[in-house]
């Protein structure tokens, strides 16, 4: 564990589209960590007292865990974003699983730290505002997608939202990892994947999934995706590259503009 210096702030979107000023609010209270995959960030019931923020290639993923073993994902999260208490106040127990599925470093902060800072700041609170509704939107797709669409569809829809987080064609997943993100049995997703590889759209390898096609993949997909990118894009101002890669969030001005009229930031402004 180590502080983290400013230049460890590039590796995460949403620390990278900070105000000036709210990342000076944050700095201090934020350390590096390095976790390596499977690692588990918050256990289902426990209380969580801190903010992770992955960054460069490193994913997390929330995951539902029933009595008999099984389990689903509802959310991935990479580079764009952050897990913990993020919507709640912070320091409430947890619903959900949450576990490293791409090892990497990630900046944490206290849960409390963050709440006091937004309480501090409009434009802050504005922005975690808006990725707050961008992960629900994420989780509520991912369950209407776990219900009403064919397996087929699913695998697409994950695959693609993991290779927005990555920007890379090659995804370090195994067949076990996967099915266990889709709730399915590793043999039945072994014969979809076989179906995926014999249209053109992906090469399966030992420990890897290459995706060949990207755009032929987004055209057969379900909506699914699709829904959610353009909600960040509305929500978050995220900005996509060509290949889908994740870039840059450019939260909309109003946020600053939330700033520039909030009462305190007036006062402070004056008294200067």
């Amino acid at each position: 564990m180590s502080s983290a210096p400013e230049s460890h702030f590039e590796g995460n979107l949403l620390l990278k589209a900070l105000h000036d000023d709210d990342r000076a609010l944050l700095a201090p209270h934020f350390e590096r960590h390095t976790y390596q995959k499977g690692d588990t960030l918050f256990s289902a019931g426990s209380e969580v007292s801190f903010i992770s923020f992955p960054c460069d290639q490193t994913v997390a993923t929330l995951v539902i865990a029933m009595q008999d073993g099984r389990s689903a994902e509802t959310a991935t999260i990479g580079r764009e974003g952050a897990v913990g208490g993020v919507v709640s106040n912070g320091c409430l127990p947890a619903s959900t699983h949450a576990m490293v599925q791409i090892g990497g470093p990630v900046i944490r902060m206290d849960a409390a730290r963050l709440q006091e800072a937004k309480r501090r700041s409009p434009t802050l609170r504005n922005l975690f505002t808006r990725y707050s509704d961008c992960l629900l939107a994420q989780v509520l797709q991912s369950v209407a997608c776990n219900a009403l669409h064919p397996i087929e569809e699913r695998c697409l829809r994950w695959l693609l939202t993991l290779q927005d987080r990555l920007g890379s064609d090659t995804l370090p997943v195994t067949h076990e990892l996967f099915a266990a993100m889709l709730g399915v049995q590793r043999t039945y997703l072994t014969r979809i994947l076989r179906i995926l590889q014999q249209q053109g759209l992906i090469e399966v390898g030992r420990g890897r999934i290459t995706i060949l096609n990207r755009t032929e993949m987004e055209s057969v997909a379900c909506e699914c995706h699709g829904n959610v990118k353009r909600h960040f894009e509305t929500v978050l101002g995220a900005v996509y590259g060509p290949e889908g890669q994740l870039l840059r969030l450019q939260p909309p001005e109003d946020a600053r503009e939330a700033r520039r009229l909030d009462p305190a930031a007036v006062v402070e402004r004056a008294s200067r």
